[in-house]
């Protein structure tokens, strides 16, 4: 038993780890590239397959779906089949069920493969941030960390950008059909380069003939499941006002609330709950669940408005995101070398303040904003972004045995990933009732004595006169209208971008007060 704890102690990959970093980071850039690209490209799937833009958005659902139930029972499976085992056949289902979605005849077609990819993209992740903390030093792995962020952070970046120039120089086809390449080089490095630790071996030999936890699969699967539906569908179907909502509300409920309960006593979990007694775990959950908000519904927020407010077409509309992405390239070498010398606490604290600082700055947007404006406000977001993602998953994985290296990177990608469908929702929410909102105030106050009204009113009128004097103010009044409908949606941005900058704002103090300060380089418990 000394000689294989000792092994294990002493156990290193047996190619360079930063091989091994960068062939699961090309895994996961192709995963989180697709992701963001299949946003784009909705419209142009919903023409060519004669579907309604409603019954297309089933295509980013199931896809979301199927991702938040693997996510969290990834590290079960790992532990039951080995890990690279389980990584290659994600790489395996995700690039197949990438090449069926492009060659799908129809929309439902479409969506089943979907469910396929989100199933392969689901194991990826957590699978290779383990990978990550096992092959790399405790002193190396805040370096290790930003090699992986680059791609978890540049790849929504400059998802919007490629998946227009695809979609409008090819078919959107193409937004599948460019996985293949990159799946059959990553599963030909994989099998190359990764391996997995002694004690992977072990628990995967100490798994066999454990009864498998039925009840607590079937609940995480639904739990999640459910939520993700009502996330992703909420705003469309008026939420609780929907039956359907309601009811998969219920759903998730009772099967989080019975995960919880059932986990926590059980002797194998599925999910290893008791995870969260750790106050660094804990709290790194719910700093990566934020961060996961703000990175996912920030890089939607930009695009979004210069797309419907200012008339970018999706190319343009990217290229505002794309130095954001290049400006985390270069932050990120530069974070991985500080996480082995600066308590990681007051990285993220730097982080959650620049970023606090950054959001509220953002609330100057307006329809004037040049491009290189709106570029710049993307830019100062993704410098902070940079304190965030690598010291916040390297502290994770303090105090916690290496053993659990698997269910700790399974929870904090879950948690990432539900934390953006939540800020997506929060934003597609809010800024469709604040518009409203707004949007009465205004109207409220354009009065018949309103001066400045009848003026506008006057001076449309006569710009509109070669058309007829009747057409001259109909078409005056639609002028006013759609002025007032920009302008309500501009005042609900503001709004949101408040929101969240006093979120971030918030949470500096909470860092300071609750995240352990850790010495630079410090080893998991248990790998001593």
């Amino acid at each position: 038993m000394a000689a294989e704890a000792h092994a294990d102690v002493s156990w290193r990959p047996s190619h360079s780890p930063w091989l091994v970093g960068l062939t699961v980071t090309l895994a996961t850039f192709m995963e989180v590239l697709d992701t963001s690209i299949a946003n784009v490209a909705l419209p142009h799937i919903a023409g060519g397959l004669s579907a309604s833009q409603d019954e297309a958005t089933w295509v980013l659902t199931s896809y979301l779906v199927s991702n938040a139930v693997v996510l969290p029972i990834s590290a079960w499976i790992a532990s039951r089949v080995g890990r690279k085992r389980f990584y290659m056949a994600c790489v395996v289902l995700f690039t197949i069920s990438s090449a069926l979605c492009g060659f799908a005849p129809t929309l439902q077609s479409l969506i089943f493969f979907r469910v396929l990819q989100g199933v392969g993209g689901g194991g990826l992740a957590p699978s290779e941030q383990a990978i990550l903390a096992d092959t790399f030093e405790p002193r190396q792995r805040g370096m290790g960390f930003a090699m992986y962020g680059l791609a978890v952070v540049f790849a929504p970046a400059i998802g919007p950008t490629l998946g227009g120039y695809i979609v409008d120089h090819a078919s959107w086809r193409w937004i599948f059909y460019i996985n293949i390449p990159v799946g059959i080089l990553s599963l030909f490095l994989s099998s190359m380069l990764v391996e997995d630790p002694p004690w992977i071996a072990k628990e995967k030999e100490e798994s066999r003939g454990v009864k498998v936890d039925w009840l607590g699969l079937g609940l995480v699967a639904a739990g999640f499941g459910c939520l993700q539906v009502v996330l992703d569908k909420g705003q469309q179907d008026d939420w609780f006002s929907s039956p359907l909502i309601v009811a998969f509300s219920i759903v998730t409920f009772v099967c989080l609330f019975g995960t919880v309960v059932w986990e926590w006593a059980h002797p194998n979990p599925i999910v290893n709950v008791r995870l969260f007694k750790n106050r660094n775990f804990a709290t790194s959950i719910a700093l990566m669940f934020v961060l996961g908000g703000v990175l996912y519904g920030s890089t939607v927020l930009i695009p979004q408005f210069v797309q419907t407010l200012m008339g970018y077409s999706a190319e343009r509309a990217g290229m505002v995101l794309s130095p954001g992405g290049f400006t985390t390239m270069a932050m990120m070498p530069l974070v991985g070398f500080l996480v082995s010398r600066v308590p990681a606490k007051y990285l993220i604290t730097a982080g959650f303040t620049g970023l606090s600082l950054a959001l509220w700055h953002m609330t100057s947007i307006n329809l004037s904003i040049d491009p290189t404006t709106a570029t710049l406000y993307r830019v100062f977001q993704a410098a902070s972004l940079a304190f965030l993602f690598v010291p916040i998953n390297t502290v994770a994985y303090l105090g916690v045995p290496r053993e659990q290296n698997n269910q700790v990177s399974g929870l904090m990608n879950l948690a990432r990933n539900i934390g953006g469908s939540v800020g997506i929702s929060f934003l597609v929410t809010t800024l469709a009732r604040r518009s409203q909102i707004y949007q009465n105030v205004l109207v409220d106050r354009l009065t018949p004595s309103n001066v400045y009204l009848q003026e506008r009113l006057a001076r449309l009128q006569q710009a509109f006169t070669p058309a007829g004097p009747a057409d001259a103010a109909r078409r005056a009044y639609v002028s006013i209208y759609m002025t007032i409908q920009q302008q309500a949606a501009v005042l609900a941005y503001v709004r949101i971008i408040e929101i969240l900058a006093i979120v971030t704002a918030v949470f500096v103090p909470l860092i300071l007060l609750f995240l352990r300060k850790n010495r630079p380089g410090e080893a998991p418990a248990g790998a001593h």
